[in-house]
């Protein structure tokens, strides 16, 4: 049996506009749902600071991408 940790980020590339994501991994954003801002484990050496963005892409594909504010990357969350 063969264990692995469930949905991991994976790095994406985001084309940015307008104050959103206008596209992901090649992907024309549609819609967007809703933006969060995450702060955590500010307590600790390596605190967590990302902005999420529940999105649509015009294929009807619901995605949830989020920035590192710390590292300045972009990542997808989920399948």
């Amino acid at each position: 049996l063969m264990v692995r940790p469930l949905n991991l980020p994976r790095p994406a590339r985001v084309r940015w506009g307008e104050g959103m994501p206008r596209e992901v991994n090649g992907e024309t954003v549609e819609l967007l749902r809703e933006s969060w801002l995450v702060e955590d484990r500010w307590w600790t050496a390596e605190p967590l600071r990302r902005r999420y963005w529940e999105l649509v892409s015009e294929r009807g594909r619901n995605m949830v991408v989020f920035h590192d504010l710390r590292s300045g990357g972009w990542f997808l969350q989920g399948p």
